[in-house]
């Protein structure tokens, strides 16, 4: 198994795993998705390949702290195929993460993890990697419609 930069031809064995993380895609909207995030220097992508087959992802973001003079990883996306899980795939993967965040001089690497059921086993392995809860996080789907022209905006 070895750990290397995401290709493009990585695509299609990419679906099944957004699949198997819970937000199933086609390829058509991945291929979209990567193109916008291929774009931006900060966004990096790790593939985990045993076989020639893709088995696991890291994608990561390099951010800016406001309330520090430093910056930091965010993992948004970590995933290893369900037949290939417990077998040192993931931590290689954390490892590897870990290693381009600090090539980028963050001080810090973090990650939210849903708090669904499903999610309790992925809690438990962040935890053996050495990841501490620090915060609760919030979202909010933002409506397009609400703003309907520049008008309604009350800057």
């Amino acid at each position: 198994m070895r750990v290397r930069e995401f290709q493009t031809g990585d695509m299609l064995q990419l679906v099944h795993l957004m699949d198997q993380l819970g937000y199933p895609t086609s390829l058509e909207k991945l291929e979209s998705r990567f193109s916008n995030i291929q774009s931006q220097p900060n966004y990096h992508t790790l593939v985990a390949e045993l076989n020639n087959k893709v088995v696991g992802m890291v994608g990561l973001c390099h951010n800016l702290f406001y309330e520090y003079d430093s910056s930091y990883v965010r993992i948004v996306a970590f995933i290893v195929d369900a037949d290939h899980r417990r077998k040192g795939i993931g931590e290689k993967l954390m490892n590897e993460a870990e290693k381009w965040a600090i090539g980028q001089e963050a001080t810090y690497i973090m990650l939210n993890s849903g708090n669904r059921e499903e999610r309790k086993i992925a809690h438990k392995f962040y935890h053996s990697m050495g990841y501490k809860d620090r915060s609760t996080g919030f979202s909010k789907p933002l409506d397009k419609q609400i703003i309907k022209n520049e008008k309604d905006l009350k800057l």
